[in-house]
Formats: structure tokens, sequence, C-alpha cells
């Protein structure tokens, strides 16, 4: 008899399927270096607990827009050069992609809805398309790393028993930058560094599924 009872109680802690999940996430992404714009990425995960699961996912932004720091900066270092020139310096083209991985708790509301929190720390590769100084016709080409960090909320609604439809909303974290010399020693320090704040929130819907 306890034989028995030792077996039942193994088969019941292993009943939860042990689900893995994809997702493919779209949205709107407002970080402060750059005008907001579209972003689409996808995750993955698995679950270890009913309502527990690590995920991993990877994300693409791409933004076309004039650097109005920057502009500010060069009127500011250059005041007798035509404000249009120095806009056009400044116009930049960039697409940023995020890896992350993080961990999701869900809290049920009702048999088919549940609100979710999640946190993720990663990396992230910043490509940038930006203008020559001397010669704004002609583009450089630059990319800028960083660590970054997202923290999250959202609520998700059973379509069926392997899918749902979800909504949320996300605070992202990354300041990508790199360093190089002015060679023409414009500025006092010849060694400079370029950054670009990408923080900001994004709300994204999407699709998740579970196999």
């Amino acid at each position: 008899m306890k034989k028995i009872i030792i077996i039942f109680a193994l088969l019941s802690i292993n009943s939860f399927p042990q689900w893995n999940t994809g997702a493919v996430k779209l949205g709107y992404f407002n970080p402060s270096a750059a005008d907001g714009g579209f972003i689409i990425g996808f995750e993955g995960g698995r679950h270890f607990d009913k309502y527990m699961s690590w995920n991993w996912s990877v994300d693409w932004f791409h933004s076309n827009y004039v650097d109005k720091r920057l502009v500010s900066e060069l009127n500011e270092f250059y005041p007798g050069t035509v404000g249009e020139i120095n806009e056009l310096r400044a116009s930049t083209n960039i697409h940023d992609f995020p890896v992350m991985l993080g961990i999701t708790a869900r809290f049920p509301l009702s048999n088919r809805a549940q609100f979710y929190a999640t946190g993720s720390i990663g990396a992230e590769m910043l490509i940038i398309n930006y203008r020559n100084f001397q010669n704004p016709a002609q583009d450089e080409f630059e990319t800028a790393f960083d660590f970054n960090w997202r923290v999250g909320v959202g609520a998700a609604f059973a379509v069926s028993p392997r899918s749902e439809f979800f909504g949320e909303i996300t605070y992202h974290e990354s300041h990508p930058s790199w360093t190089y010399e002015d060679n023409q020693y414009y500025y006092p320090n010849s060694v400079l560094e370029r950054s670009y704040n990408m923080s900001g929130f994004m709300t994204r819907a999407g699709i998740r599924f579970f196999y």
C-alpha cells in the first residue's frame, strides 16, 4: 500500500506537461534616441511550472530620423554652418536587435484569462547608418553594443487548448555606444563616444502557441 501511495505521489508531481512555447509579437516602440516606430519579435520558452516559464526573445526595431540632439550640438559648436546642412549631417538610420533571456510568472483571472509579469536581461546590437561630417551626402556605418534589461506586464486569453492571444506593455533599458577619434580635432578631446539611448516603452500584441 505504501508503494502505491509513493508511485501516485511521483505521478502527481510530474503530471504537469513541460510545454514549450513560441510567440510572435508586433507593436510600437518609442525609444528616447529615435522616433517611435514598428517593432517585431519572436519569443520562445518552456514552462517548468504551471504558472512559471523561462523564455528567450529576439526583436527587430527600425527607425529613420534626424538626431535632434546632434543638430543642437552642431549648431552650438559651428554657429556659422547652415542649419539644413547640420540636419542632413544628423540624419540617422538605425536597426536595433535586442536579444533577451528572462522569466515569466502567470496569475489566473479566469479559466481562459491570465495576467502575467515578466523580466529579462540580455545584450543589444545597434546598426547605425549615419552621414559623413565632411560630406553629408556620403553614408557611414557603425555597430554599437550594450547590455540591456526589460520588465513588463500583460494579459493573455486562450483561444484554443494550444494557443492564446496576448497584449503587453514593457519598459526597455539600454544605451548602445561606440568610441571614435576625431582626426580633424573639431572637439577639444579627439577620442569621442557616441551613445544612443534606446530606453523607452513598447506596447505589443501577439499569438502564443504551446507544443
